[in-house]
């Protein structure tokens, strides 16, 4: 009875591993399937996941899955009312004025579980381990802890300078999940879109950030017009045009055509009402704009102002 008993048990074993035994390629298409279907952080995905670490400890899918589903659960959000025109960079869901004229939008505020995160941020950093040079792995990261942040950045900062130290210095062969290649301008270029995305967050701590990223770059990259011009436009919204001038100007020595300097310094110049400065710029504008419009535009104002003489 004994022997039989151990006999059942086991076979009851083996058609118990026989069922959950699948390959890495299975697991990811069943999550795939699965997520689908219930998103991300849906019912039955946990279970999968533990499933699948569980067969295959080190597939960096799964590290992924998990961050993905630490991510999701940790954010929740509410709607909430502010006298401003955007929040973090977004528009309001439902923009609305009271009855004396007074803004009292409406924006949706994420909220995070801090521990959710937390593991969220841990799955992450396996992959990375696993895969040290796939930038992808790195950026997603980044993004998420932005987000975590949200209008003061300074754990994003200190993330975007350790990898740019990591790029410059090393020079690791990056790859990047859809690109074939990740060159030194590629890399710039996805460097330069987080200066955007701190500047665009529109707060003391997301100004300050984009402006010391931006300062950071150049010591690796001296004299980029890319981020010559950052600092140029962060002292044109501080209205230090004296500073913004000499940032642009810089641009402008070397690349007389660069379309961010000539278009922020015409703005400059009728933020300060000066029209002989205005003047200066729209001539560069109409000998090197960009395209015919841009230069039609320049002479046009140009003319105008020859008019009223």
């Amino acid at each position: 009875m004994k022997r039989i008993l151990v006999l059942l048990l086991s076979l009851s074993a083996l058609c118990a591993a026989a069922q959950e035994t699948y390959t890495q390629e299975e697991f990811l298409r069943r999550y795939n399937n699965l997520t689908d279907r219930v998103g991300a952080a849906g019912v039955g995905v946990e279970t999968l996941l533990n499933k699948w670490e569980a067969a295959y400890p080190e597939d960096v899918q799964q590290m992924l899955a998990r961050f993905s589903f630490y991510f999701t659960r940790c954010q929740s959000s509410h709607v909430e009312q502010m006298a401003q025109d955007r929040y973090l960079g977004r528009e309001p869901i439902l923009p609305m004025t009271d009855s004396l004229g007074n803004k009292c939008n409406y924006f949706e505020v994420t909220d995070f579980d801090e521990e959710m995160y937390a593991l969220a941020n841990q799955a992450i950093d396996q992959a990375i381990a696993a895969k040290p040079n796939q930038l992808d792995y790195r950026l997603v990261k980044i993004d998420a802890m932005m987000a975590f942040e949200k209008g003061s950045p300074d754990m994003t900062l200190q993330q975007l300078k350790a990898l740019a130290d990591i790029h410059f210095k090393q020079h690791p062969t990056w790859e990047y999940s859809g690109l074939d290649s990740i060159d030194n301008e590629q890399f710039k270029a996805f460097m330069q879109d987080y200066c955007v995305a701190l500047f665009r967050l529109g707060t003391p701590g997301g100004a300050e950030a984009f402006k010391s990223f931006s300062e950071y770059l150049l010591t690796y990259c001296k004299d980029d017009p890319l981020y010559v011009n950052n600092l140029g436009s962060y002292y044109l919204t501080k209205k230090d045009y004296k500073k913004a001038q000499k940032y642009f100007d810089q641009v402008l020595k070397k690349d007389p055509g660069n379309m961010t300097a000539l278009k922020n310094c015409i703005l400059m110049a009728r933020s300060k009402k000066d029209i002989n400065l205005e003047k200066k710029y729209l001539t560069q504008m109409a000998k090197y704009g960009e395209t015919e419009t841009d230069r039609a535009g320049a002479q046009a104002r140009l003319d105008a102002y020859a008019t009223k003489k």
